[in-house]
């Protein structure tokens, strides 16, 4: 079974200090892990000339789900699953399974034999000192701890001293910078026709040493018309912003005295057109810059409608939005849409020195239904091999582009590549120009995306 699930890590080799863009040094090697199924391909990333070089390829017992470094960046935790994604079929290999990463060279070596999961895990990280794994499950809803072993393998679970309530279909798991609590992020499922809306929430438990206790969930509106999805940290300050998939919003939510505060400090819509929804639409991955000046998101969408006896793309959004974060208060405002132009943008990543943004989509193509085949974004269509992610740049054209600044302005003047994933750039020389969907931006010399550099 081929699964829908894609993933991306960047790593930058033997990085162990803070995550602001000023500590990671310009030289500095930068790994990118990439999945097709069950074949997690590694890349160099040049940043300078937005290259991605395709390298070695390492076959999993069964296709990635996810996967988290060791805060060390020695070492790669990759979840898999033989089991379909959402409530589709069950299958009966679930593993974490732990490599080693070559400082030098970004190579994955196995490192140890890989653990048995119980059920199909959906997201997988480590506490802030990997000292423990956490991994979420969607179905049965529920989150496990296991312990890091002294030689960086995995290890057995850490018993939990009472019942966890793991909420409706959790999606992801992570721990707060200062490793005091853990949060389980639980979508809820939206309402049909025949079946009630089922409620999101975020489950949060005070954690220590693997331990998860006495724990609380935030549920605005008892959960009703909130679908959490996935969430991400600001670098230095009190302030979290999560996804809200199913209402296509982004939310900030403050920590204060070792606790999320319930109450949703902030707002955003995530869509340039909120009222123009034309099929189902879905928030998806968060990333904050590591200046923690800016905040992604990703937009969603796949349905298809028939036309002329063949089933085409129904219209919808499929890009990344951009909030500038106002260094006061964390509120995001957002300061552009652009699209990545391929369907589904299930993922996204940004490197650690905040100059390059890149996303992986489900599909290859211009429409997404069961008989396309689930590729990373800019595969040629005359290429059918699901695994076919050659990265290496071709030259086709120049183009005169706004690119996204990692300290705060935009710049003209970058090529135009075609290739594999879509890659966006980061620059620190020159103001943007003004355009229709940057006018805002353009005034206060906030950051964007260049319409983006496609790998194949």
């Amino acid at each position: 079974m081929f699964s829908r699930r894609t993933f991306l890590s960047l790593v930058a080799g033997s990085m162990t200090a803070p995550r602001l863009a000023s500590a990671q040094p310009a030289s500095q090697k930068v790994a990118l892990y990439a999945n097709v199924g069950a074949d997690l391909t590694h890349y160099d990333v040049d940043i300078a000339g937005a290259e991605l070089i395709k390298r070695e390829t390492v076959t999993l017992p069964a296709a990635v789900q996810y996967a988290w470094p060791h805060a060390s960046r020695r070492y790669l935790y990759v979840a898999t699953s033989s089991s379909a994604p959402g409530y589709g079929t069950q299958g009966t290999e679930h593993h974490v399974t732990a490599f080693a990463i070559d400082p030098a060279s970004g190579v994955l070596t196995p490192h140890g034999a890989p653990i048995r999961l119980p059920t199909r895990p959906i997201h997988i990280s480590t506490d802030i000192p990997s000292e423990y794994i956490l991994v979420a499950f969607n179905n049965p809803s529920a989150v496990r701890v296991y312990g890091i072993n002294r030689d960086f393998t995995p290890g057995e679970e850490v018993k939990q001293p009472g019942p966890i309530d793991a909420g409706i279909f959790a999606h992801q798991v992570r721990v707060t910078p200062d490793n005091r609590l853990a949060i389980l992020v639980t979508r809820g499922n939206e309402g049909t026709p025949t079946k009630e809306e089922d409620p999101g929430a975020l489950k949060v438990f005070n954690y220590k040493n693997g331990v998860l206790t006495n724990e609380v969930s935030i549920a605005p509106n008892g959960g009703k018309e909130f679908g959490p999805r996935h969430l991400d940290f600001h670098p230095t300050k009190p302030w979290m912003y999560v996804s809200i998939e199913t209402q296509n919003k982004m939310y900030m939510f403050r920590m204060e005295g070792g606790r999320i505060n319930p109450d949703i400090a902030y707002r955003a819509e995530t869509l340039a057109e909120p009222n123009n929804i034309r099929a189902r639409q879905a928030a998806g991955t968060v990333h904050v810059h590591p200046n923690g000046r800016f905040v992604y998101g990703a937009n969603r969408a796949e349905a298809t409608t028939e036309f002329q006896g063949k089933q085409v793309f129904k219209g919808g959004e499929n890009g990344i939005v951009v909030y500038s974060i106002n260094q006061s208060t964390g509120e995001p405002t957002p300061i552009q849409h652009i699209e990545t132009q391929k369907i589904h943008p299930r993922t996204f990543h940004i490197d650690p020195s905040g100059r390059l943004l890149v996303a992986q989509h489900e599909c290859a193509g211009r429409r997404c239904d069961k008989d396309t085949p689930r590729r990373p974004l800019g595969v040629p269509r005359r290429r059918r091999r699901q695994a076919d992610l050659r990265a290496q740049v071709r030259y086709r054209s120049r183009r005169q582009n706004h690119v996204l600044d990692g300290d705060g302005a935009a710049v003209r003047g970058q090529k135009k590549f075609r290739v594999g994933y879509r890659v966006f750039l980061t620059d620190q020389r020159r103001k943007p120009r003004s355009s229709r969907a940057l006018t805002q931006a353009a005034r206060s010399h906030l950051p964007r995306l260049a319409r983006g550099i496609k790998h194949s």
